[in-house]
């Protein structure tokens, strides 16, 4: 029998993600859902939703996130940490508001939150804080008591989210031409948003969400050369840009960065989606669809290397980061495990953290209005 490994004082972790729509008729109201209050014309939502509709109108995140509630699930009863794990969306079904409050009826008064964003932005961590705190607003309207909830740390310099992607880094440049280049890729956001990522002090040149990408870039392609003796050249890409054409986000395009290395003379190009943790439509459209096309116009090798997805040491650096908040919360002295020159980030986000355009509370921080 595996050591019983503390939570306490948690009793439930929470997965928490972007959510996807699982057929044709769900993709324009999930589009509706995830532009709610930006006044997105349907014409628009349309378009979009072709991305999904030549998939069948089903987004792949659903079956990934369920396929990782089997491994987190599978690890911790192997490991010993006994701690029952929901699932809750922003956009889709299961709603979060659903979720916690089937949390709250089933007795969960101490919830961890897991967030399926490993960086820090606004879009990929405030925005969630600002769901949770949506959330539990409307379960306080409701009369519940409402349970203390945190997230878990930005996890991108763990070594179980690391290692996948160098895995799966190595698989795609054995099967290309010797000499590849490697595009580390990420989602565009607006420059602004980037500049204002992570804690204040370090606002501006990108802010910790381009940092953080970076020091995961050199992290691979150092154990890249380790393995196997070749220095690959590498550049860190954009990808899925959407919003006003005047407004300037974060490049090159993975596009116009292929054309770019094709130009230069570079034999092939992994395209490695270090931005994403599972293969959901922005890597299965966005650069198996679009970005692989264009490789093949230009008569381009290029291969995608494999998101973490559930990955047995994803679930296992899931596990761990939940045992090292516990213990932090219990009062021990814990040291974080990072790679990296950025060390561990923080556990609880900082007052003037990725802010928002417009204010808004946010749980799960300094700044909470549920502490």
């Amino acid at each position: 029998m595996p050591d019983v490994l503390d939570a306490t004082p948690y009793d439930a972790l929470l997965l928490l993600s972007f959510g996807g729509p699982e057929g044709p008729d769900d993709v324009i109201p999930f589009l509706e859902n995830v532009t709610r209050g930006r006044g997105i014309p349907t014409e628009r939502l349309k378009e979009v939703g072709e991305h999904y509709f030549r998939f069948g109108g089903v987004s792949p995140i659903n079956d990934q996130n369920r396929a990782l509630l089997d491994a987190l699930r599978k690890d911790f009863a192997d490991h010993g940490l006994d701690l029952p794990v929901y699932w809750g969306n922003r956009n889709w079904a299961p709603y979060l508001t659903d979720t916690l409050r089937d949390m709250v009826r089933d007795g969960r008064r101490r919830i961890l939150v897991l967030a399926t964003s490993a960086y820090a932005s606004y879009s990929g961590c405030r925005q969630y804080r600002e769901n949770l705190a949506d959330s539990l607003a409307a379960l306080e309207a409701e009369g519940l008591d409402l349970p203390k909830v945190d997230k878990l740390r930005h996890y991108f310099n763990h070594p179980g989210f690391l290692q996948p992607m160098i895995d799966g880094v190595l698989e795609s440049l054995a099967d290309l031409p010797d000499g590849a280049h490697i595009a580390f890729c990420t989602h565009s956001i607006p420059i602004s948003a980037a500049d204002t990522s992570g804690p204040v002090p370090g606002h501006g040149d990108g802010g910790a969400y381009v940092r953080q990408h970076l020091d995961v870039a050199r992290l691979i392609a150092d154990a890249v050369r380790e393995r196997t003796g070749v220095d690959h050249p590498w550049q860190l890409v954009y990808q899925s840009r959407s919003g006003a054409p005047h407004i300037p986000w974060l490049e090159p395009d993975i596009c116009d960065h292929l054309e770019e290395r094709h130009a230069a003379g570079a034999p092939a190009v992994v395209m490695a989606p270090i931005g994403f943790v599972s293969d959901h439509m922005e890597v299965l459209y966005d650069l198996d669809t679009e970005a692989t096309a264009k490789a093949a116009e230009l008569g381009l090798p290029v291969r995608r290397s494999a998101t973490v997805g559930a990955d047995p040491r994803f679930a296992a650096a899931v596990r761990e980061l939940i045992v090292e908040r516990a213990a932090t919360e219990r009062g021990q002295q814990v040291t974080p495990c990072a790679l990296g020159s950025l060390g561990a980030d923080h556990n609880l986000c900082p007052v003037g953290c990725c802010p928002a355009r417009t204010p808004r509370p946010a749980a799960a921080g300094a700044d909470s209005p549920y502490a």
